[in-house]
């Protein structure tokens, strides 16, 4: 076992992106680091698609790590998106990998669409320099404001979602809508529990009620963005509701100050407890 590994076997973190989908690491270098940072046990949750699994086990078991499967799953009500994290799902469940499937190609074709739109508008970006940073991670709108700045056409990734991409912006094309119902299923069927990420962030809680009834088992609590008045609103929640404890930093890249691998610091006791959440749901 890693001595970083075996030295931080207490701390897990559950929120991770690799660059299969928008985050910069490869599979390697992000539990390398999840390692050195004495982190014990990591889920890489990227944006729908369970592609980094393979590697990430065979990696994790020569670091020593505990790789416990996730997913960041996109999903839509009333215009608000909601992300919803899955834990312990069978990755090799063929309706799960449908769906992802159906969504990757969805994102592809908005990607395209919204480069031409941009096109329209006088800005010469070309999908291929897209496809290039995207690699074999799903297209999301940050490999084309990575694309528009390596290319000079704006001077920050923020202009190019204020100005292009963003919201209601000219090249802003809808993603594919699932209801967060219609994830939840998703993940449970696939043998997993769901799981609200940084609702913090998302200022969601009147739903929340709502979202318990459609078969969520779990909220974030611990996030980076989260405040500690946050971390304790909802830690209470999920206690007065029996709701699963989760946590993670949510981190991207090196270059992202937001999100540091393993902090907020998340005691291993915390995935023990959603083991045992996710074996009731499952009995």
């Amino acid at each position: 076992m890693h001595e970083e590994c075996r030295a931080g076997k207490k701390y897990v973190d559950l929120h991770l992106h690799s660059n299969f989908s928008d985050g910069e690491c490869s599979i390697r270098n992000l539990l390398e680091m999840a390692c050195h940072k004495g982190v014990r046990a990591v889920s890489i949750t990227d944006h729908d698609n369970t592609e980094c699994y393979p590697q990430a086990i065979e990696i994790g078991a020569e670091l020593g790590m505990e790789i416990i499967p996730g997913a960041e799953l996109s999903s839509e009500i009333d215009g608000v998106d909601i992300h919803i994290l899955g834990y312990f799902m069978d990755i090799s469940n063929t309706a799960l990998q449908q769906k992802l499937q159906e969504m990757k190609d969805a994102r592809y074709i908005r990607a395209q669409k919204m480069v031409e739109n941009l096109n329209r508008q006088g800005i010469d970006l070309r999908f291929e320099s897209v496809l290039k940073i995207a690699g074999h991670g799903s297209i999301g709108r940050p490999h084309i404001a990575t694309a528009m700045l390596s290319e000079e056409l704006v001077y920050s990734f923020k202009e190019a979602f204020e100005k292009y991409i963003g919201y209601d912006s000219p090249a802003y094309v809808e993603k594919l809508r699932l209801t967060p119902k219609e994830v939840f299923r998703l993940i449970l069927d696939a043998g997993g529990i769901p799981v609200l990420a940084h609702p913090g962030i998302t200022h969601v809680d009147e739903r929340i009620p709502a979202f318990i009834r459609d078969g969520l088992g779990g909220i974030e609590v611990y996030h980076s963005e989260h405040s500690i008045t946050a971390r304790k609103f909802y830690m209470d929640y999920c206690r007065k509701r029996g709701l699963a404890v989760t946590g993670g930093s949510d981190f991207h890249s090196p270059a992202q100050s937001k999100a540091i691998i393993g902090e907020p610091k998340i005691n291993y006791s915390i995935l023990e407890k959603l083991k045992e959440r996710h074996a009731q749901i499952h009995r």
